[in-house]
């Protein structure tokens, strides 16, 4: 049996004497998703950062399997004064800085960018810099086998929505798992089960 990209045993966190969420236990398999639903302050974002290793105030274990993971928080993390190819080359330099140059303007292409890969992304809507940010993914791809991503359909039209659930499935397909927030309802599918942060009863 494949060991899961994540397991979550017995997971509690506070936030301002509040708790957020407590006994929370959940696995990610190879080629699932997981999204997480829940009102405005249930501790989704809290959750996300918790396990992509960034809040270490937590009780409770977290084991991640070995590989680098791709985290894309809700703001799309760009440089406005940096063209898109630019914020990318950057990206890859930190994350994986093995991967070849000529990619990022395939992976432009990919999330609907050709031909802006020179343009200031203070230049481009708010939809178009949340597409640099996805191109992310592309990116990195399976080498990154546990995309870890928080509110990714925000600011997107419906051919936006539909690509970020391509690439969730395309992930899911090459062996990948992902976690993600949204508010935006989905089709329910294979492979794709739902988190309910908040108070019991809800939906």
């Amino acid at each position: 049996m494949d060991t899961p990209l994540l397991t979550v045993r017995q997971l509690r966190c506070e936030r301002d004497e509040r708790v957020l969420f407590a006994d929370l236990s959940f696995a990610v398999a190879r080629g699932t998703a997981l999204q997480l639903r829940g009102p405005n302050g249930a501790g989704k974002t809290t959750l996300l950062r918790i396990l992509a290793g960034f809040h270490p105030d937590y009780e409770g274990e977290v084991s991640r399997a070995p590989g680098p993971l791709a985290y894309l928080g809700h703001r799309p993390a760009l440089s406005g004064l940096l063209t898109a190819e630019e914020n990318l080359a950057h990206y890859l330099s930190l994350t994986a800085p093995g991967t070849a140059a000529s990619a990022i303007p395939v992976a432009l292409e990919r999330v609907g960018l050709a031909g802006y890969e020179d343009v200031p992304c203070q230049a481009l809507s708010a939809g178009q810099q949340r597409r640099v940010s996805l191109a992310r993914l592309p990116l990195l791809g399976i080498a990154a086998p546990l995309w870890l991503l928080d509110e990714p359909f925000t600011a997107l039209d419906d051919r936006g929505i539909a690509l970020v659930t391509a690439l969730l499935e395309e992930h899911q397909a090459a062996g990948g798992g992902a976690i993600f927030t949204t508010h935006q309802p989905l089709t329910p599918r294979p492979g794709l089960e739902t988190l309910w942060l908040g108070p019991e009863g809800a939906p």
